[in-house]
């Protein structure tokens, strides 16, 4: 245990100096950009169920590198640009292995696509793999600057998976979007390949999905938004989103998938201190893929019901706490409730901090407790 401890100190000390980014080329309005950033991760699991037994047993001290991206950005023109992550995700994570999306080992294209201004911001088409434009948490957010430690769980937060079918949370497709009324609504529309297996999409059926999202304050214009704003931006804003797929089999049956979600977020600056806060509900017929650790299968349907907050003092010490309900609609299911509470110390800006959480995922007859400690560092 000392040994591991030293090990992750030693890992922390090196990640700043792994952390950076660079114009390597510019002329006139053309541009190409390289960066880096990347999140360390220990985590520690009680009464978890290690060795498959059925009893929740055993404990588990995980060391990983929770995400590793190496960036690339350009501009052609003033109307045409690129942007690619090549990324490893969860390196070291106990029981996880799939290079080929670039989780537990190996790297993979994460998020690659070309961005065309057809009318300035208002309307750009955008084509490749990105977000699903559905929720915000795991839609618009960048998970560069979340409010919490990970993402929500059934949407591939701490310990869980995705319950919508999603390249590690993206999806190869083509996205119309642009932000119109001052800037002060944006509004997404995706046609992608969702799952596009044989067995599960036999009919070769495209994906669709879409968001809106209306700022009443201070707008939100670009394809990634943050978790938190630590007091630079004054935020209330009010969104919605749809993702469907039609004749796919699920369980045995063919039937449409659909889910809608609708959510609120609030940055407030209050002087010395600001508030983030966010909610969001979520029903689900039909999903594609059942959520870790909960009574929701494939085929199943569900709701959520997600709430976090956060306060940040001194500009830089920000405690935050977050709870969520995941409700299965299927006669004598348990709910699973994840719930925690932690800190985050911000270094410079929401990418480079320091973070600590506690959480506890509960299906009613198994508890969980996960703590994760957490160093990122990035541009």
């Amino acid at each position: 245990m000392i040994r591991r401890t030293l090990f992750l100190l030693i890992g922390l000390i090196l990640l700043p100096s792994m952390a950076w980014s660079l114009e390597v080329y510019r002329d006139g309005d053309i541009s190409l950009s390289v960066g880096y950033w990347g999140q360390a991760w220990y985590q520690y699991l009680g009464d978890y169920d290690r060795d498959g037994d059925g009893e929740g047993d055993d404990s588990l001290n995980d060391f990983m590198v929770r995400r590793s991206y190496f960036s690339v950005k350009g501009t052609v023109t003033p109307e045409l640009s690129l942007f690619m992550h090549y990324a490893a995700d969860r390196i070291g994570q106990e029981g996880m292995d799939n290079p080929s999306m670039g989780l537990g080992s190996g790297l993979a294209v994460r998020d690659a696509w070309v961005t065309y201004k057809l009318y300035d911001n208002d309307l750009m088409v955008q084509v490749g793999r990105m977000y699903i434009p559905f929720t915000r948490n795991y839609g618009t957010t960048s998970t560069k600057a979340l409010l919490t430690t990970d993402l929500d769980w059934g949407q591939g937060g701490l310990r869980s998976n995705i319950f919508y079918p999603s390249k590690v949370g993206r999806d190869d497709s083509i996205t119309l979007w642009g932000n119109v009324i001052d800037d002060k609504l944006q509004y997404r529309f995706m046609v992608g390949e969702g799952a596009e297996s044989a067995a599960t999409n036999p009919d070769d059926t495209l994906r669709f999905a879409g968001r809106i999202s209306l700022n009443l304050f201070d707008p939100e214009t670009s394809w990634f938004n943050k978790g938190t704003y630590l007091g630079k931006k004054k935020i209330l804003a009010i969104g919605a989103g749809f993702d469907s797929q039609s004749d796919l089999i699920l369980d045995g049956k063919k039937c449409n998938y659909e889910a809608y979600t609708g959510d609120v977020h609030l940055d407030f600056p209050m002087g010395d201190v600001a508030v983030t806060a966010e909610a969001s509900y979520i029903t689900i017929k039909n999903s594609v893929n059942g959520i870790t650790w909960t009574d929701l299968k494939s085929g199943g349907n569900c709701e959520i019901v997600t709430v976090k907050a956060g306060v940040l003092f001194a500009g830089n010490i920000q405690p935050f706490g977050h709870y969520e309900k995941i409700i299965p609609d299927v006669s004598g299911a348990d709910d699973t409730t994840v719930y925690g509470v932690g800190c985050n110390y911000y270094i410079n800006g929401p990418a480079n901090k320091l973070t600590a959480e506690w959480s506890v995922a509960d299906d009613d007859d198994h508890t969980v407790d996960i703590v994760t400690v957490q160093a990122a560092f990035g541009f």
